[in-house]
């Protein structure tokens, strides 16, 4: 039987971005590794997986909480340099 760690593991993101999933779709986060296994198949889904983590960004930021919005500022950094944007999906 797979725990948590292993499906956080076997996905391709790091726990901050899974957590920005969670996060933003309101889900537990061992769904949030499922959905972001999926996300990265496709030029699409990695945009929608960036669209997350800068909404979870400007949503810290809207509620006052800079140093929330500065975790998601690098979790965001991390995710442009390990998952970029395809110049054809933007």
């Amino acid at each position: 039987m797979l725990c948590l760690e292993d499906c956080l593991d076997f996905s391709d993101l790091d726990n901050d971005e899974i957590e920005a999933i969670a996060q933003h779709e309101h889900i537990p986060m061992i769904c949030a590794a499922e959905m972001g296994c999926e996300l990265l198949k496709t030029p699409v889904g990695i945009v929608q997986l960036h669209t997350m983590v800068l909404d979870d960004f400007n949503d810290a930021l809207e509620h006052g909480q800079t140093e929330r919005a500065g975790h998601w500022a690098v979790v965001y950094q991390h995710l442009q340099a390990t998952h970029p944007i395809s110049s054809s999906s933007a």
